[in-house]
Protein backbone atom coordinates (compact mmCIF):
# COMPACT_ATOMS: atom_id res chain seq x y z
CA UNK A 1 0.00 0.00 0.00
CA UNK A 2 1.70 3.00 -0.97
CA UNK A 3 1.83 5.60 2.65
CA UNK A 4 2.27 9.37 2.16
CA UNK A 5 2.55 12.58 4.21
CA UNK A 6 -0.65 14.36 5.00
CA UNK A 7 0.44 17.29 2.37
CA UNK A 8 0.36 17.19 -1.21
CA UNK A 9 -1.87 16.36 -4.54
CA UNK A 10 -3.52 13.22 -4.58
CA UNK A 11 -3.64 13.19 -8.05
CA UNK A 12 0.39 12.94 -8.65
CA UNK A 13 0.95 10.46 -6.32
CA UNK A 14 2.68 7.00 -7.82
CA UNK A 15 1.32 3.57 -6.62
CA UNK A 16 4.46 1.81 -4.66
CA UNK A 17 3.86 -1.76 -4.15
CA UNK A 18 3.73 -2.59 0.09
CA UNK A 19 2.17 -4.49 2.75
CA UNK A 20 -1.60 -3.58 3.50
CA UNK A 21 -1.97 -2.21 6.99
CA UNK A 22 -4.35 -4.74 8.29
CA UNK A 23 -7.22 -3.12 10.53
CA UNK A 24 -10.72 -3.42 12.07
CA UNK A 25 -11.69 -0.05 11.77
CA UNK A 26 -14.05 1.14 8.69
CA UNK A 27 -13.95 4.59 7.35
CA UNK A 28 -17.62 6.14 8.81
CA UNK A 29 -20.73 6.58 6.85
CA UNK A 30 -24.05 8.48 7.66
CA UNK A 31 -25.60 5.36 8.25
CA UNK A 32 -23.59 3.50 10.59
CA UNK A 33 -21.87 4.36 13.78
CA UNK A 34 -18.92 4.90 14.39
CA UNK A 35 -16.68 2.57 15.28
CA UNK A 36 -13.66 3.25 17.64
CA UNK A 37 -10.11 3.16 16.05
CA UNK A 38 -7.18 0.57 16.57
CA UNK A 39 -4.12 1.67 17.91
CA UNK A 40 -1.02 1.16 16.22
CA UNK A 41 2.96 1.82 17.10
CA UNK A 42 4.72 2.95 14.38
CA UNK A 43 8.58 4.74 13.65
CA UNK A 44 9.55 6.60 10.66
CA UNK A 45 10.50 3.30 9.01
CA UNK A 46 8.00 0.48 10.79
CA UNK A 47 4.94 0.13 11.38
CA UNK A 48 4.19 -2.30 14.70
CA UNK A 49 1.38 -4.26 15.66
CA UNK A 50 0.26 -5.80 18.54
CA UNK A 51 4.48 -6.60 18.53
CA UNK A 52 4.84 -7.41 15.33
CA UNK A 53 7.10 -5.63 12.92
CA UNK A 54 6.53 -5.12 9.34
CA UNK A 55 8.88 -5.48 7.30
CA UNK A 56 10.37 -1.87 6.57
CA UNK A 57 10.77 -2.91 2.86
CA UNK A 58 7.22 -3.59 2.65
CA UNK A 59 5.43 -0.48 4.52
CA UNK A 60 6.36 2.78 5.67
CA UNK A 61 4.35 5.73 7.23
CA UNK A 62 5.59 8.62 7.49
CA UNK A 63 4.95 10.71 11.17
CA UNK A 64 4.39 14.79 10.47
CA UNK A 65 2.30 15.54 13.64
CA UNK A 66 3.25 14.87 17.78
CA UNK A 67 1.95 11.57 18.94
CA UNK A 68 2.40 9.45 22.12
CA UNK A 69 5.47 7.91 22.19
CA UNK A 70 7.21 5.21 24.25
CA UNK A 71 11.03 3.94 23.68
CA UNK A 72 11.69 0.34 23.33
CA UNK A 73 15.08 -1.12 22.76
CA UNK A 74 16.48 2.26 22.09
CA UNK A 75 13.75 2.79 19.13
CA UNK A 76 11.13 5.70 19.57
CA UNK A 77 7.46 4.44 18.75
CA UNK A 78 4.80 6.36 17.79
CA UNK A 79 1.33 5.66 19.08
CA UNK A 80 -1.18 6.56 16.08
CA UNK A 81 -4.97 5.60 15.38
CA UNK A 82 -5.80 4.32 12.25
CA UNK A 83 -9.00 4.28 10.11
CA UNK A 84 -9.74 2.25 7.17
CA UNK A 85 -12.19 3.14 4.33
CA UNK A 86 -15.58 0.95 4.30
CA UNK A 87 -15.09 -0.33 0.55
CA UNK A 88 -18.90 -0.55 0.87
CA UNK A 89 -19.70 2.76 0.98
CA UNK A 90 -21.18 4.48 -1.44
CA UNK A 91 -19.76 8.60 -0.21
CA UNK A 92 -16.65 6.98 1.71
CA UNK A 93 -14.04 8.18 -1.44
CA UNK A 94 -15.44 11.23 -1.43
CA UNK A 95 -15.15 11.78 2.36
CA UNK A 96 -11.66 10.62 2.37
CA UNK A 97 -10.18 13.21 0.07
CA UNK A 98 -12.11 15.98 2.17
CA UNK A 99 -11.03 15.02 5.01
CA UNK A 100 -7.26 14.80 3.78
CA UNK A 101 -7.43 18.05 2.13
CA UNK A 102 -9.08 19.81 5.05
CA UNK A 103 -6.77 18.71 7.82
CA UNK A 104 -4.26 19.33 5.56
CA UNK A 105 -4.47 22.91 5.25
CA UNK A 106 -5.52 22.92 9.26
CA UNK A 107 -3.38 23.65 12.05
CA UNK A 108 -4.65 24.18 15.55
CA UNK A 109 -4.50 22.29 19.14
CA UNK A 110 -8.34 21.96 19.04
CA UNK A 111 -8.32 20.12 15.65
CA UNK A 112 -6.75 16.76 15.52
CA UNK A 113 -3.59 15.83 13.73
CA UNK A 114 -3.54 13.98 10.82
CA UNK A 115 -0.19 12.11 10.45
CA UNK A 116 -0.32 10.46 7.21
CA UNK A 117 -2.81 8.25 4.81
CA UNK A 118 -2.23 5.68 2.43
CA UNK A 119 -3.97 4.92 -0.87
CA UNK A 120 -3.72 1.75 -3.16
CA UNK A 121 -6.85 0.35 -5.36
CA UNK A 122 -9.70 0.13 -3.15
CA UNK A 123 -8.25 0.78 -0.35
CA UNK A 124 -7.82 3.44 2.00
CA UNK A 125 -5.88 4.55 5.25
CA UNK A 126 -5.91 7.36 7.30
CA UNK A 127 -3.29 7.63 10.20
CA UNK A 128 -3.92 10.36 13.23
CA UNK A 129 -2.78 10.96 16.47
CA UNK A 130 -3.71 9.19 19.13
CA UNK A 131 -6.51 10.48 21.24
CA UNK A 132 -6.38 8.06 24.46
CA UNK A 133 -9.38 9.64 26.68
CA UNK A 134 -11.98 8.78 23.63
CA UNK A 135 -14.78 10.88 22.74
CA UNK A 136 -16.62 13.13 24.65
CA UNK A 137 -19.91 10.71 23.85
CA UNK A 138 -18.20 7.74 25.31
CA UNK A 139 -17.60 9.81 28.93
CA UNK A 140 -20.85 11.21 28.33
CA UNK A 141 -22.97 8.32 27.30
CA UNK A 142 -21.13 5.17 27.63
CA UNK A 143 -18.78 5.52 30.93
CA UNK A 144 -15.39 3.28 30.71
CA UNK A 145 -15.69 0.99 34.13
CA UNK A 146 -13.90 2.12 36.56
CA UNK A 147 -14.30 5.35 35.08
CA UNK A 148 -14.79 9.15 37.08
CA UNK A 149 -17.50 10.63 35.60
CA UNK A 150 -16.63 14.44 33.94
CA UNK A 151 -17.10 16.70 36.72
CA UNK A 152 -18.25 20.26 36.10
CA UNK A 153 -14.78 22.03 35.16
CA UNK A 154 -13.82 19.68 32.85
CA UNK A 155 -17.23 19.56 30.85
CA UNK A 156 -16.58 23.54 30.58
CA UNK A 157 -12.97 23.03 29.70
CA UNK A 158 -13.82 20.44 26.75
CA UNK A 159 -16.82 22.77 25.31
CA UNK A 160 -14.63 25.70 25.52
CA UNK A 161 -11.74 24.08 23.49
CA UNK A 162 -14.07 22.08 21.16
CA UNK A 163 -15.88 25.90 20.43
CA UNK A 164 -12.11 27.13 19.75
CA UNK A 165 -11.43 24.48 17.15
CA UNK A 166 -15.14 25.56 15.35
CA UNK A 167 -13.85 29.03 15.47
CA UNK A 168 -10.59 28.50 13.72
CA UNK A 169 -12.57 26.39 11.41
CA UNK A 170 -15.10 29.60 10.84
CA UNK A 171 -12.64 32.88 11.44
CA UNK A 172 -8.90 31.41 10.53
CA UNK A 173 -9.28 28.83 8.20
CA UNK A 174 -8.32 30.38 4.36
CA UNK A 175 -10.74 29.76 2.54
CA UNK A 176 -13.44 29.36 6.11
CA UNK A 177 -15.12 25.62 6.49
CA UNK A 178 -18.44 24.61 7.69
CA UNK A 179 -17.78 21.46 10.02
CA UNK A 180 -21.28 19.92 9.15
CA UNK A 181 -20.71 16.99 11.32
CA UNK A 182 -20.58 18.67 15.24
CA UNK A 183 -21.26 16.02 17.63
CA UNK A 184 -19.70 13.97 21.09
CA UNK A 185 -18.60 11.18 19.03
CA UNK A 186 -16.09 13.39 17.08
CA UNK A 187 -14.44 15.61 19.89
CA UNK A 188 -11.78 13.38 20.93
CA UNK A 189 -10.13 13.47 24.41
CA UNK A 190 -6.38 13.86 24.61
CA UNK A 191 -4.42 13.63 27.96
CA UNK A 192 -5.90 15.98 30.87
CA UNK A 193 -9.03 16.00 28.66
CA UNK A 194 -8.00 18.13 26.04
CA UNK A 195 -10.71 18.32 23.59
CA UNK A 196 -9.72 17.94 19.53
CA UNK A 197 -12.45 17.72 16.63
CA UNK A 198 -12.55 15.07 14.50
CA UNK A 199 -13.54 13.35 11.27
CA UNK A 200 -14.32 16.13 8.79
CA UNK A 201 -15.06 13.75 5.74
CA UNK A 202 -18.41 15.67 6.01
CA UNK A 203 -16.75 19.93 6.00
CA UNK A 204 -17.84 21.94 3.32
CA UNK A 205 -16.10 25.34 2.35
CA UNK A 206 -18.26 28.10 3.48
CA UNK A 207 -19.85 30.75 1.48
CA UNK A 208 -17.56 33.25 0.02
CA UNK A 209 -17.94 37.20 -1.18
CA UNK A 210 -21.33 38.11 -1.05
CA UNK A 211 -22.87 35.15 -0.76
CA UNK A 212 -25.12 33.84 2.38
CA UNK A 213 -25.26 30.19 2.04
CA UNK A 214 -24.36 27.00 0.43
CA UNK A 215 -26.65 25.34 -1.26
CA UNK A 216 -25.77 21.06 -0.98
CA UNK A 217 -27.64 18.14 -0.18
CA UNK A 218 -28.49 17.46 3.51
CA UNK A 219 -26.15 15.13 5.20
CA UNK A 220 -25.43 15.35 8.83
CA UNK A 221 -26.44 13.45 12.19
CA UNK A 222 -29.75 13.53 13.21
CA UNK A 223 -30.41 15.51 16.31
CA UNK A 224 -27.77 17.39 15.88
CA UNK A 225 -28.65 19.18 12.34
CA UNK A 226 -30.03 22.22 12.52
CA UNK A 227 -33.87 22.53 11.00
CA UNK A 228 -33.15 25.39 8.87
CA UNK A 229 -30.77 23.37 6.87
CA UNK A 230 -32.74 19.95 6.98
CA UNK A 231 -35.77 22.03 5.38
CA UNK A 232 -33.60 24.16 3.20
CA UNK A 233 -30.30 22.57 1.41
CA UNK A 234 -28.99 25.84 2.90
CA UNK A 235 -25.67 25.29 4.65
CA UNK A 236 -24.29 28.27 6.59
CA UNK A 237 -21.63 29.06 9.52
CA UNK A 238 -24.72 29.01 11.47
CA UNK A 239 -25.62 25.31 10.87
CA UNK A 240 -22.26 24.28 13.23
CA UNK A 241 -23.51 26.62 15.72
CA UNK A 242 -26.70 25.31 16.39
CA UNK A 243 -24.81 21.61 16.00
CA UNK A 244 -22.74 23.41 19.26
CA UNK A 245 -25.62 24.05 21.23
CA UNK A 246 -26.64 20.39 21.32
CA UNK A 247 -23.59 19.23 22.19
CA UNK A 248 -23.40 21.85 24.75
CA UNK A 249 -26.53 20.75 26.09
CA UNK A 250 -25.13 17.52 26.06
CA UNK A 251 -22.38 18.50 28.16
CA UNK A 252 -24.45 20.23 30.44
CA UNK A 253 -27.39 17.66 31.08
CA UNK A 254 -26.36 14.30 30.10
CA UNK A 255 -28.94 12.94 28.04
CA UNK A 256 -28.29 11.83 24.22
CA UNK A 257 -29.35 14.60 21.22
CA UNK A 258 -32.21 11.71 20.47
CA UNK A 259 -32.75 8.94 23.07
CA UNK A 260 -35.28 6.43 21.92
CA UNK A 261 -35.49 5.06 25.41
CA UNK A 262 -37.42 7.68 26.61
CA UNK A 263 -41.09 8.75 25.38
CA UNK A 264 -42.27 11.86 24.27
CA UNK A 265 -41.07 15.03 23.69
CA UNK A 266 -38.50 13.60 25.52
CA UNK A 267 -36.65 11.76 23.26
CA UNK A 268 -35.21 14.83 21.46
CA UNK A 269 -32.91 16.92 23.98
CA UNK A 270 -34.04 20.51 22.20
CA UNK A 271 -37.80 19.65 22.38
CA UNK A 272 -37.12 18.46 25.64
CA UNK A 273 -35.06 21.43 27.25
CA UNK A 274 -37.02 24.42 25.64
CA UNK A 275 -39.59 24.25 27.73
CA UNK A 276 -37.42 24.57 30.39
CA UNK A 277 -35.68 27.17 29.30
CA UNK A 278 -38.10 29.54 29.99
CA UNK A 279 -38.38 28.81 33.81
CA UNK A 280 -35.66 29.34 36.26
CA UNK A 281 -37.05 27.69 38.96
CA UNK A 282 -36.18 24.31 36.65
CA UNK A 283 -32.86 24.90 35.36
CA UNK A 284 -31.62 22.47 37.81
CA UNK A 285 -33.42 20.10 36.77
CA UNK A 286 -31.70 20.48 33.44
CA UNK A 287 -28.20 19.91 35.49
CA UNK A 288 -26.29 16.07 34.80
CA UNK A 289 -27.65 14.14 37.55
CA UNK A 290 -24.48 12.62 37.62
CA UNK A 291 -23.22 15.72 38.81
CA UNK A 292 -25.09 15.26 42.19
CA UNK A 293 -25.63 19.05 42.35
CA UNK A 294 -21.66 19.80 41.93
CA UNK A 295 -22.13 22.83 39.83
CA UNK A 296 -22.07 26.67 40.44
CA UNK A 297 -25.50 28.10 39.66
CA UNK A 298 -24.44 31.08 37.71
CA UNK A 299 -22.32 28.93 36.10
CA UNK A 300 -24.79 26.30 35.27
CA UNK A 301 -27.32 29.64 34.23
CA UNK A 302 -24.91 30.92 31.84
CA UNK A 303 -23.94 27.67 30.41
CA UNK A 304 -27.81 26.76 29.47
CA UNK A 305 -28.17 30.56 28.23
CA UNK A 306 -25.45 29.95 25.70
CA UNK A 307 -26.84 26.52 24.48
CA UNK A 308 -30.11 28.20 24.30
CA UNK A 309 -29.24 30.79 21.85
CA UNK A 310 -27.01 28.58 20.24
CA UNK A 311 -30.32 26.06 19.38
CA UNK A 312 -32.56 29.15 18.29
CA UNK A 313 -34.88 28.20 15.72
CA UNK A 314 -33.75 31.35 13.22
CA UNK A 315 -30.11 31.22 12.65
CA UNK A 316 -29.78 34.74 12.73
CA UNK A 317 -30.80 34.62 16.72
CA UNK A 318 -27.62 32.00 16.92
CA UNK A 319 -24.66 33.99 18.30
CA UNK A 320 -21.31 33.64 16.46
CA UNK A 321 -18.72 31.53 17.16
CA UNK A 322 -16.57 34.28 18.45
CA UNK A 323 -18.81 35.32 21.01
CA UNK A 324 -19.30 31.34 22.27
CA UNK A 325 -15.65 31.49 22.75
CA UNK A 326 -15.45 34.04 24.88
CA UNK A 327 -18.30 33.15 27.20
CA UNK A 328 -17.17 29.85 27.54
CA UNK A 329 -13.43 30.73 27.65
CA UNK A 330 -14.41 32.64 30.72
CA UNK A 331 -16.83 30.01 32.34
CA UNK A 332 -14.17 27.47 32.28
CA UNK A 333 -11.92 30.04 33.81
CA UNK A 334 -14.14 30.02 37.16
CA UNK A 335 -13.35 27.08 38.80
CA UNK A 336 -16.02 25.57 40.77
CA UNK A 337 -14.82 23.74 44.17
CA UNK A 338 -17.12 21.19 45.05
CA UNK A 339 -15.61 21.03 49.07
CA UNK A 340 -16.00 25.17 49.04
CA UNK A 341 -20.21 24.79 48.26
CA UNK A 342 -22.91 22.64 49.26
CA UNK A 343 -24.39 20.36 46.15
CA UNK A 344 -26.98 22.40 44.62
CA UNK A 345 -30.69 21.50 44.14
CA UNK A 346 -34.05 23.02 43.70
CA UNK A 347 -34.98 25.59 46.08
CA UNK A 348 -38.31 25.23 48.07
CA UNK A 349 -40.66 28.79 48.92
CA UNK A 350 -38.59 31.12 47.00
CA UNK A 351 -39.60 34.36 46.81
CA UNK A 352 -38.03 35.19 44.08
CA UNK A 353 -40.19 35.25 40.73
CA UNK A 354 -39.54 33.13 38.02
CA UNK A 355 -37.81 33.88 35.29
CA UNK A 356 -37.13 32.65 31.78
CA UNK A 357 -33.32 32.23 30.48
CA UNK A 358 -33.80 35.11 28.41
CA UNK A 359 -33.49 37.63 31.00
CA UNK A 360 -30.49 36.01 32.19
CA UNK A 361 -27.13 38.15 31.63
CA UNK A 362 -24.66 36.31 29.48
CA UNK A 363 -21.34 37.71 27.71
CA UNK A 364 -22.65 36.04 24.30
CA UNK A 365 -23.88 38.60 21.96
CA UNK A 366 -26.75 37.80 19.72
CA UNK A 367 -25.65 38.71 15.86
CA UNK A 368 -28.77 40.05 14.50
CA UNK A 369 -27.12 42.06 11.51
CA UNK A 370 -26.59 39.42 9.42
CA UNK A 371 -29.64 36.84 8.86
CA UNK A 372 -28.14 34.47 6.78
CA UNK A 373 -24.28 34.31 7.74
Amino acid sequence: MGCFPCSGDPSSIKKRERKRIQSNNQYKRDDQPKPKPDTLKATENKVVKKEEVVDANQSSTRMDGDCSSVSRDGVKLMVVAIKQLNPDGCQGNREFIVEVLTLSMADHPNLVKLIGYCVEGHQRVLVYEYMPLGSLEDHLHDPWPDKKRLDWNTRMKIAAGAARGLEYLHDKMKPPVIYRDLKGSNILLGEGYHPKLSDFGLAKVGPLGDKTHVSTRVMGTYGYCAPDYAMTGQLTFKSDIYSFGVVLLEIITGRKAIDNTKSGAEQNLVAWARPLFKDRKKFHQMADPVLEGHYPVRGLYQALAIAAMCVQEKPNMRPLVADIVTALNYLASQKYDPEAQPPQGPRKNSSKKSRSIDDQKTPVNDDRTNPED
